[in-house]
């Protein structure tokens, strides 16, 4: 409360200065007050300030010679009408009358003693401190204006303790809708907050990206500007320009140049000037002057549709001219209602009455002296702004009209105090010439935006309606095709810093804005998601992407099938290998007596063809969509089955080698070899080695189906894992040993008989599975597809095909074509010939 009292205190001393400047015991004009049961007040800017920059406080005398503002009159008028065509109606606060006092607020300091005098207790030149600010005494129930931001922000902060009313028809500012500082605010024209929404989805409409922003000084323009920055920002549009006219700037001079300067320097097609009219105006001389062209210009509401700002000379070549402006909507009768008052017989300007004072701000001569051809014409900005005042005096009326109770068809009278009234007008909800009037929580209106673009293309400067916004939500309906668009072919102009990126390129930001960047494409295996063009983001596991993609793929999964060419090939060739094998067994048990089956080893031959046949047999499970099983028995089958071949085949040539060449050396080891049976127990040994060694590898690196996402991009390859583990190699490294055996018996008795020499068979054989192998482990490094199980598979049947074909194909040749070798005499006499020659020798 003392805060109240002590701004009170301040009003009363500002209020007592201002009497002492003011024009006391002047001349005044009648038509600036009207008397009546309620009393509403009036601020309007029948004047233009005609000082310029202000280096101290000063006090502003209105009616000026040359300062008379047209636009002020028509607001002024517009408030005399909607008034008068009150109190004639019946139906609107029958048989109560209001009144008015309005006021010229051609300045601040105008404005301020406005203000004052508001508040100022009747019969009185002060206002009398009251307990209670809120049941304040005053003739002047609710207010309507001021103009300006600025000039509504001083009223309001004046007014806001008494809870008074006050109904502004121009001032757009988002910061008068805090309702902590502005509790009794209200307004009929558009927020701007509102309008930066609109103001921003026009950007986005055309993909403007790349914007200058330029404000004018004071709380429209700056903070105007600072909201179109910060929600434009978070549309993903960059403000590379942004500037702040101060009030002092004239056209072409040091400051102005400097902003044109930076919006040549920003290279920015598109910008937007959140201005007043009289800094409006200030720029575009500038930018005439300056002959910055060839952009698109986007106008805030307060200078859109102003002729005082497309009167500039030499604007017509600046470029296209877009913006955002009050719905137009005429007051009905107001054009006759100011002609009747031209035509009225007003007689001479009268003094002050003795018993009371007036003020220079309550006089209009230019008012006072129209005729019907020069009176001020009535132009679309005016007629916006004139129906913004017409509504503010009827919601007050309607406010008013629900306060005194009514809607019975007889008001209740009485006192009524401002704060009475403020809560009303919040709730008022009427039709006003088809436009629904009421307000939201912050006092803000329900209305919309036209959008408009500039037009010279007739004889004079016009403007056309290409489009309207709405509210909740805010959503815009544009007809590009009715937007003059300067430039060749009335092609849309273009404002982006960089170009939008090819498909699956994202968008590497080069400098301080995301607007400027680089195009790089995505990797393989990552894409690029439209909500996010800067992240190129990872395929899930089962999909996959090319270089350069906006989608990911789902990844083909592939595995050997029964029934691809290739595997039938091999499933063939692997089919003749178990029959030739079969076939060889059935040969050798008819000759088994003979001397070649007793040369290559008898019954142990049975043997290495059942592991030549079991080791074929795995090589199925290579074949169809890899299983448990199938993985287990695929590589065991044929290391274990290859191992015991060449165990055989290792203890053949070792005992050829031992019967011919050292038996005699050593017969008490060849009696004992023969007695404890050698053979078959190294056979034996050798086996269960390689067999404990694939029960290891089974067990503990267990080879189990898999699906393969790294060798190829756009495939899953079904395999079975363990294919390098340490058991595999192990047993794999276990064969080799024995291959290496094999070979070194079967070098040592290669000058043995020929019916038993069988280097160059074994030679071939294990020549033609180390090639084999070394085949399969190159292309293994370089290739890993679906047909690389099949490339194992060829490795592995030429393994068993050359064990097979270098040892028993001879013999199979001898029986079937060449009885005469399968003879005991060609056998003794190969055995001669070799001692003779090994005698000889």
């Amino acid at each position: 409360m003392l805060l109240w009292g002590a701004c009170l205190v301040g009003l009363q001393l500002s209020l007592s200065c201002c009497w002492a400047f003011s024009c006391h015991n002047t001349t005044s004009s009648p038509d600036f007050s009207l008397p009546g049961d309620y009393l509403l007040a009036g601020l309007f800017p029948l004047h233009r300030d005609p000082l310029g920059e202000r280096h101290r406080p000063t006090v502003t005398f209105c009616d000026r010679p040359n300062t008379f503002n047209g636009h002020g009159y028509h607001l002024f008028q517009a408030m005399r009408f909607g008034i008068e065509e009150i109190n004639n109606s019946t139906t609107l606060l029958p048989n109560v009358t209001l009144g008015y006092k309005l006021f010229d607020v051609c300045s601040e300091s105008a404005n301020m003693y406005a203000t004052l005098s508001v508040l100022s207790t009747p019969g009185t030149r002060y206002a009398e401190i009251q307990g209670d600010p809120a049941h304040h005494s005053s003739e002047i129930l609710a207010v309507i204006g001021p103009d300006t931001t600025n000039h509504a922000a001083t009223t309001a902060a004046l007014l806001s303790p008494f809870l008074m009313p006050l109904v502004s028809y121009a001032a757009s500012s988002m910061a008068l809708s805090v309702k902590r500082l502005y509790p009794s605010f209200l307004r009929t024209i558009p927020s701007d907050e509102y309008q930066v929404e609109v103001l921003v989805l026009l950007l986005r409409r055309f993909g403007w990206a790349w914007i200058s922003v330029v404000g004018s000084e004071g709380d429209y323009g700056q903070l105007g500007a600072q909201a179109l920055e910060e929600q434009a920002t978070r549309q993903g549009i960059c403000v590379a320009f942004k500037d702040i006219m101060p009030f002092s700037a004239r056209p072409g001079d040091e400051r102005m140049q400097s902003v044109m300067r930076g919006l040549a320097h920003a290279g920015t097609t598109v910008v937007v000037l959140f201005s007043s009219r009289p800094l409006a105006r200030v720029f575009f001389e500038s930018v005439v002057l300056a002959r910055l062209t060839a952009k698109v210009w986007i106008a805030s509401e307060a200078w859109a549709t102003s002729t005082h700002i497309s009167s500039v000379p030499g604007i017509c070549g600046v470029g296209t001219v877009l913006g955002v402006a009050i719905r137009q909507r005429e007051v009905p009768g107001l054009k006759e209602f100011e002609e009747a008052y031209v035509r009225a017989d007003k007689g001479a300007l009268r003094p002050c009455p003795q018993s009371s004072w007036c003020s220079g701000n309550q006089l209009c001569s230019d008012c006072w002296a129209f005729t019907a051809q020069d009176m001020p014409r009535l132009g679309s900005f005016s007629v916006s702004s004139a129906y913004n005042v017409y509504q503010a005096v009827y919601a007050l009326a309607h406010g008013l009209h629900q306060l005194l109770g009514c809607a019975s068809g007889v008001c209740s009278g009485g006192r009524v105090y401002p704060w009475q009234l403020l809560e009303q007008v919040h709730k008022v909800n009427f039709l006003l010439h088809e436009d629904n009037v009421m307000f939201n929580d912050n006092g803000d209106p329900f209305s919309s935006y036209n959008i408009i673009a500039w037009d010279w293309s007739g004889p004079n400067w016009t403007f056309r309606v290409i489009g309207s916004s709405s509210s909740s939500p805010v959503w815009l309906d544009i007809n590009t095709t009715q937007i003059p668009w300067h430039g060749k072919d009335n092609q849309v102009p273009r404002s982006v810093c960089s170009s939008d990126c090819p498909e699956g390129h994202q968008r590497v930001i080069v400098g301080f804005h995301h607007c400027c960047f680089e195009c790089v494409p995505c990797e393989a295996g990552t894409f690029l998601n439209k909500s996010d063009p800067y992240s190129c983001r990872p395929c899930r596991k089962e999909e996959w992407a090319p270089e350069g993609s906006q989608t990911c793929f789902p990844r083909t999964v592939v595995f050997l099938t029964w029934h691809e060419p290739v595997s039938r090939v091999l499933l063939a060739a692997n089919t003749l290998l178990l029959l030739l094998l079969a076939g060889t067994a059935g040969l050798f048990v008819r000759h088994l007596d003979t001397p070649v089956v007793r040369s290559a080893g008898g019954r142990l031959c049975f043997l290495m063809l059942g592991s030549l046949a079991g080791g074929s047999c795995g090589l199925y499970g290579f074949f169809g969509e890899p299983t448990l099983p199938t993985c287990l028995l695929r590589q065991g089958l044929f290391v274990l089955g290859f191992a015991v071949f060449l165990s055989c085949l290792t203890i053949r040539s070792f005992q050829l080698v031992f019967i011919f060449k050292f038996s005699a050396k050593g017969p008490t080891f060849f009696r004992a070899w023969v007695h404890n049976q050698g053979a078959g127990l190294f056979v034996a040994v050798s086996s269960t080695t390689q067999l404990l060694l694939c029960l290891l590898w089974l067990a503990v690196w267990t080879p189990l189906p898999t699906r393969e996402y790294r060798h190829l991009p756009q495939l899953v390859l079904l395999e079975c894992t363990g294919a390098s583990s340490l058991g595999f190699v192990l047993a794999f490294s276990y064969n080799g040993l024995l291959a290496v055996s094999t070979f070194a018996c079967s070098y040592l008795g290669k000058d043995l008989p020929e019916n038993y020499n069988e280097t160059k068979c074994v030679t071939f054989s294990l020549l033609l599975s180390f090639v084999s192998w070394i085949i399969f482990f190159t292309m293994a490094s370089v290739y890993q597809g679906k047909y690389l199980p099949a490339v194992k598979v060829l490795a592995m049947l030429s393994s068993l095909s050359g064990g097979f074909s270098g040892y028993f194909l001879p013999k199979c040749y001898v029986i079937l074509c060449r009885p005469d070798l399968n003879s005991a005499e060609h056998f003794q006499a190969s055995i001669q010939e070799y001692t003779r020659r090994w005698g000889s020798s």
